[in-house]
């Protein structure tokens, strides 16, 4: 069946309960036997049919009781509030992974993972992502705030610098790693202190992704 065609382009800001590295990056079992996330994404260049996205961001929260790939998750979607009628529903399409090819995003795959899925949420999103310095900042007043930062060496203090690539990801192909924070306060109720983080330039298709 054909797809409508859309794609999104940006950077991206990923912080997990794993340990630095995220196990489930190499398909290990994850550090604590289940799986939180909070996602952000700011899109530099994107539409959806006709629809421009260019300069909106979004974020969601997700949690596994197990491993992702074995399924049961919940998750919750925020949309910029800027966003007009057409982009919001074009965004939540995207995030819903309905028009993508079966295995071509982490929107169509951990849409297959998902048992729950609460109500969007359309909220100010205060977004800055640097790859290359590791920094990231997230905030949606009175529901979450994110940051990851460096991962540092524990000899001086010095940044230490990782890069994870997967030449066949399907949410991206190549990501610096960093520490990461995060506390949310809507239907899911996640913490995390010190944990993966990973910041990434992504380029999300209905097909795959794109260099």
């Amino acid at each position: 069946m054909a797809i409508a065609e859309w794609r999104m382009q940006g950077v991206e800001f990923i912080a997990c309960n794993c340990n630095w590295g995220c196990p489930c990056q190499f398909n290990a079992p994850p550090t604590h036997g289940h799986c939180q996330a909070v996602a952000s994404m700011r899109v530099e260049h994107g539409y959806f049919n006709q629809v421009a996205l260019d300069g909106l961001c979004w974020a969601a929260t997700f949690a596994w009781p197990g491993a992702i790939h074995e399924g049961n998750g919940s998750c919750q979607v925020f949309i910029d509030e800027r966003a007009d009628e057409a982009q919001r529903q074009a965004l939540l399409t995207i995030l819903s992974g309905l028009e993508s090819d079966p295995g071509a995003n982490v929107f169509q795959v951990f849409s297959s993972t998902m048992s729950e899925a609460f109500e969007p949420l359309f909220v100010p999103i205060t977004l800055s992502i640097d790859v290359d310095q590791r920094l990231a900042h997230l905030d949606i007043p009175g529901v979450l705030q994110a940051s990851g930062e460096p991962i540092r060496s524990p000899i001086d203090g010095s940044p230490h610098r990782v890069r994870l690539a997967l030449p066949n990801g399907f949410e991206f192909l190549e990501a610096e790693v960093a520490s990461g924070s995060y506390q949310t306060h809507s239907a899911l109720k996640l913490q995390s202190q010190g944990s993966h983080s990973h910041l990434a330039h992504v380029h999300f298709t209905g097909h795959g992704i794109e260099p």
